[in-house]
């Protein structure tokens, strides 16, 4: 499924011959004010001054030198390398970067926004060809300017904020009305639903997914059940037990990522506690789990395939509006019966 928002005008990235232009003086003069060397401070007060209104960067100079040729590097910037799925993300877009004779940079958000910020303004100014980008902020618009001077950028899990690019994402209202509706097929009318932080996109889609099953099955949902803002295991198995000792407990849990089921697993193992469970995201050796679950689960292999051969695209000319690509979700029962 995909959606096509009007593209942004594209300019070409200002040079030095620009800024000399803009200051009215010689290129020569700009080349020594970008590489501190002594000029007059009138002088220099017009360089900078074109260089702050142009938007040129000192490590624009590399570029110029090369005549506009590639680098042959791409950013991407994750969230946490440790996380198989952001580690298989990385793999599969070094394969496809090396096919392509470009070498991948990857770096990790750590979920910081500051972070994420600071990392791809680092990979703007090394002047890389394209940029892969799992969000964690909630506001791209510092990278509007890039964008518009011709930088290809695609998201993907997570779509950009206060910036129309590219956005490889997943089916996550889907999934997770899927997920939910399956515990309301089996009988379930209490479900505890654990999520991470409501103003993540992919969260409030998972939410309002899990919301629209409880809808459609004529449950009327109950906030008391609902645990937000859960980022660690330990925080998603603290929140079980204080559901499960409520007067009412639920018998069923819906987890919107797959830490969040690992730390629902091991509270209900630890008390000998069958509820039901269908987790959002599959995890390694869930197969394995000594109890039966569900899982949502894609193919997180395609999801970078897609997001970095899109990338490639773009750096190879492809100038058509920005689009968005959702990649379907589906459930699959995982540990032994």
């Amino acid at each position: 499924m995909t959606q096509t928002p009007t593209r942004p005008t594209v300019r070409r990235r200002p040079t030095m011959v620009d800024v000399a232009r803009r200051a009215d003086v010689s290129l020569k003069t700009v080349s020594r004010v970008v590489n501190d060397e002594p000029v007059g401070q009138e002088l220099v007060s017009r360089v900078l001054a074109a260089i702050a209104e142009l938007g040129f960067r000192r490590n624009d100079i590399a570029r110029n030198l090369r005549s506009r040729q590639l680098n042959a590097t791409v950013g991407l910037l994750i969230e946490e390398i440790a996380n198989p799925f952001y580690a298989t993300i990385a793999s599969v877009a070094a394969e496809i970067a090396a096919a392509h004779g470009t070498m991948l940079i990857t770096a990790s958000s750590e979920e910081d926004p500051e972070r994420e910020r600071a990392l791809l303004q680092d990979f703007t100014q090394r002047r890389v060809d394209g940029l892969l980008v799992v969000p964690a902020g909630l506001d791209h618009s510092f990278l509007r300017r890039e964008v518009e001077l011709g930088m290809p950028v695609v998201f993907l899990d997570r779509p950009p904020q206060g910036l129309q690019a590219d956005a490889v994402l997943l089916d996550n209202r889907g999934g997770s009305h899927a997920g939910v509706g399956a515990l309301l097929d089996e009988g379930h009318r209490r479900v505890g639903l654990l999520l991470g932080a409501p103003s993540v996109p992919t969260m409030r889609e998972r939410l309002a997914g899990a919301r629209a099953a409880l809808d459609a099955a004529g449950v009327q949902p109950d906030e008391s059940l609902v645990r937000e803002r859960l980022i660690a295991p330990e925080e998603a198995g603290r929140a079980v037990g204080e559901l499960l000792d409520l007067a009412d407990p639920p018998t069923a849990f819906f987890c919107a990522n797959n830490r969040l089921t690992v730390g629902a697993l091991q509270e209900l193992h630890r008390r000998g506690n069958d509820a039901a469970l269908v987790g959002f995201d599959d995890f390694e050796l869930a197969h394995l789990m000594p109890r039966p679950l569900t899982v949502v689960a894609y193919d997180t292999r395609e999801l970078a395939r897609v997001a970095t051969e899109r990338l490639f695209g773009r750096i190879a000319g492809d100038d058509s509006p920005p689009a968005t690509t959702v990649l379907p979700t589906h459930l699959r029962p995982r540990g032994l019966a």
